[in-house]
């Protein structure tokens, strides 16, 4: 008689476990919290500026997503509690990525500002051969000390933005750096001699 009621409570005990665990509840607000922190991650710019740390973010949330369809609550929950750490790294990883950025895009203005002054050096002994090109490097100059304002003031603003000027700029150094060296090698027409 004791056995039965042993076992009769033994069964009752593993009916109840087997109840409760199928009534585990999906973790909504771990989920909501995942994904309130990746859209605060992008909007601090992790796309731009901590791309690797936001991708790795991502991929733990994918497999908390697969985990919830497999319907592994537990596991699910722990992965989005750990996609939602993962995102705060990368927001907070986003000043960092801007720092380097701006010292890197500082870097190339520097470069430019050098290649330019040896650019304007280069076009004085050439400067009479230039001819039909004359108007076109008068507005290249324009439009290359407009071009370098922009990037210096952007660099606060975005530097990851100020990356694309930067390179336009430097195809108009290396546009005229190549057009005068060109020229230079060109030898001047000796004058006329007077009979």
């Amino acid at each position: 008689m004791n056995h039965c009621r042993y076992f009769l409570s033994l069964i009752v005990v593993l009916v109840l476990a087997l109840a409760l665990a199928g009534c585990a509840k999906p973790p909504e607000a771990e989920k909501s919290a995942a994904d309130a922190a990746m859209t605060a991650a992008v909007a601090a710019g992790a796309e731009t500026y901590a791309a690797t740390d936001l991708d790795a973010a991502k991929k733990i949330l994918d497999g908390a997503e697969a985990q919830m369809k497999e319907k592994n609550y537990k596991e699910a929950k722990q992965a989005y509690l750990d996609a939602k750490a993962a995102f705060e790294r990368a927001a907070a990883a986003v000043d960092a990525g801007k720092r380097a950025a701006a010292a890197e895009a500082t870097t190339a203005v520097t470069a430019l500002e050098e290649a330019w002054v040896n650019l304007e050096a280069a076009a004085k002994p050439v400067e009479r051969k230039l001819k039909e090109k004359k108007d076109l490097w008068t507005a290249d100059v324009a439009a290359f000390t407009e071009g370098l304002k922009t990037v210096k003031e952007g660099i606060a603003a975005g530097p990851a933005g100020a990356k694309a000027k930067i390179a336009e700029l430097q195809t108009i150094i290396d546009k005229w750096d190549a057009a005068f060296k060109e020229l230079a090698a060109v030898p001047a027409k000796p004058a006329a001699k007077k009979k």
